[in-house]
């Protein structure tokens, strides 16, 4: 299991669209998202005043587009990246946050 953090604005366009994207697929080439144990530290860096919140649960067996885990130098960890569209059936669980 993989989580993404958007709004939900952002979902509900996905939602409309039948698939989920962010900016960062346009400018970087993918979606970022995290294992389980990463989101608390991404919460903290990126979202810390950010509210309507939700948690994307994604299965990884499910995604229909290529998976990568790759280093992020600036804390030295790994992170998963969707190099393509999110499929919404990918999706198994959005929890608010």
């Amino acid at each position: 299991m993989i989580y993404h953090i958007t709004t939900k604005s952002n979902w509900d366009k996905a939602i409309a669209n039948g698939a989920f994207d962010t900016e960062s697929l346009y400018t970087e080439g993918f979606i970022h998202s995290s294992k389980k144990e990463q989101v608390a530290g991404v919460l903290e860096r990126y979202y810390k005043n950010a509210t309507d919140l939700l948690m994307l649960h994604i299965d990884e067996s499910k995604l229909t587009s290529p998976l990568r885990y790759e280093l992020a130098p600036s804390i030295n960890e790994s992170f998963p990246h969707i190099y393509g569209k999110l499929n919404i059936d990918a999706v198994v669980e959005v929890e608010n946050i």
